[in-house]
């Protein structure tokens, strides 16, 4: 694989498996350097060890996307250890799906918290850094050019019954990704977000209701109906549900130089598939 991201600093939320962990593995043979993050310490350090073991360089930041000092420890991270900050995305995430009437103040929030107020502050940790870099890099004649990928989901952009509170977060994440093209273009930083369709991961390949994952604390039941993951599959126009490593493809695609003039911008990551 071509380097290009060579010497470039990545953090990447919710990196220790699935999408993310496709998403950090795909940057760092790249060449960037990678700050891995998940909830539990395991599987983050598993990726940091594949990581280094060919060749590239990561260190973890192990916790709670959600918790209040995260974003200033996980920019500081990259800072301290890394000296820069060139790639920030916003990958972490989960569902916690009920009908409205059914649903409650907890499900409501918990998906707000961890889809667009833990961007809001990772984003808002990160700014003065981006500033201070990007005037360095001005004074000493330098143009380069940081890149921002959001993730989003075709939820948030046609709505899907039963997750109310999961489509509202990532509808908000598209207006902030909007929101913070226009405020940083100055900076020379393209903001961009990725809307994925079905991927196929732990969250989506058990059958529902057969497993559960452990979440902030809570045990939340994972896995699609295998009827319905089948008559999902049937109304995608390439026939088929993604896979991590294809969806890392399309945040690959905002982070490289060849989309240094594309920011603003919503990518639907869905196999053709244009509503819900």
């Amino acid at each position: 694989m071509t380097r290009t991201l060579e010497g470039k600093v990545a953090l990447v939320t919710g990196s220790g498996r699935g999408i993310g962990r496709a998403i950090a593995l795909k940057l760092a043979r790249a060449g960037a350097r990678l700050v891995v993050n998940d909830l539990d310490d395991a599987p983050a350090q598993e990726v940091v060890q594949t990581i280094r073991d060919a060749g590239g360089e990561a260190l973890a930041c192990v916790g709670s996307v959600t918790a209040p000092d995260f974003a200033e420890r996980f920019v500081g991270t990259a800072v301290g250890e890394f000296k820069g900050l060139d790639i920030v995305v916003n990958n972490a995430g989960y569902t916690w799906d009920n009908v409205i009437q059914k649903m409650s103040d907890e499900q409501w929030y918990a998906m707000l918290d961890c889809h667009l107020t833990a961007p809001f502050r990772i984003l808002r940790a990160a700014q003065p850094v981006i500033r201070s870099l990007a005037k360095a890099d001005a004074e000493a004649g330098r143009r380069v050019v940081r890149k921002v990928v959001n993730i989003s989901s075709i939820a948030g952009l046609f709505g899907n019954a039963g997750q109310a509170n999961y489509a509202a977060a990532k509808a908000g994440i598209v207006g902030m990704t909007q929101t913070l093209a226009k405020e940083w273009g100055r900076l020379d930083v393209t903001v961009n977000c990725v809307a994925y369709g079905l991927i196929k991961t732990r969250l989506t390949d058990s059958a529902a209701g057969a497993s559960t994952a452990l979440i902030e604390g809570r045990e939340i039941k994972v896995g699609v109906n295998p009827d319905l993951l089948a008559a999902m599959e049937r109304g995608i126009p390439l026939g088929r549900g993604g896979t991590p490593d294809e969806a890392a493809g399309a945040v690959y695609l905002f982070c490289i130089p060849e989309s240094d003039y594309v920011s603003g911008q919503t990518l639907m990551c869905s196999g053709g598939l244009t509503g819900i």
